[in-house]
């Protein structure tokens, strides 16, 4: 009795370990995001800003990045990223910021679309 409760205990420390260690979807999905962006405040030299504290940031606001002047009159317009802001530029870029220099990442659906922004969106 002893061993059969110390190998189910066992075993649910390593299962409880297995699904502590799986990635949630949308950072797996940010790994398509990388080559561009970086969730460290500090990664400078990218070819977008850093995507750290995105909920609620205003558009255009992430220090020492050089954003298009479509981002630069968002910033001035003071509109800030929110769940469906971003969900619909993820979509469709120009339709959120009309000449923001950013294209729309190739093969994401519906679904790595809204696991990729609720994972940024705790950032």
């Amino acid at each position: 009795m002893r061993a059969a409760s110390a190998a189910l205990i066992a075993f649910g420390l390593i299962a409880g370990g297995a699904v502590q260690a799986q990635e949630p979807a949308g950072a797996t999905v940010f790994k398509t995001c990388q080559s561009c962006h970086s969730l460290d405040t500090a990664k400078a030299g990218m070819a977008g800003p850093h995507l750290a504290g995105l909920n609620g940031r205003v558009l255009g606001s992430a220090e020492g990045f050089d954003y298009s002047p479509a981002f630069k009159a968002a910033k001035a317009k003071g509109l800030a990223w929110d769940r469906e802001r971003l969900l619909g530029y993820l979509t469709d870029p120009d339709a959120i910021v009309p000449g923001g220099w950013m294209s729309p990442p190739a093969g994401l659906n519906a679904a790595d679309r809204a696991a990729v922004v609720d994972y940024l969106l705790k950032q």
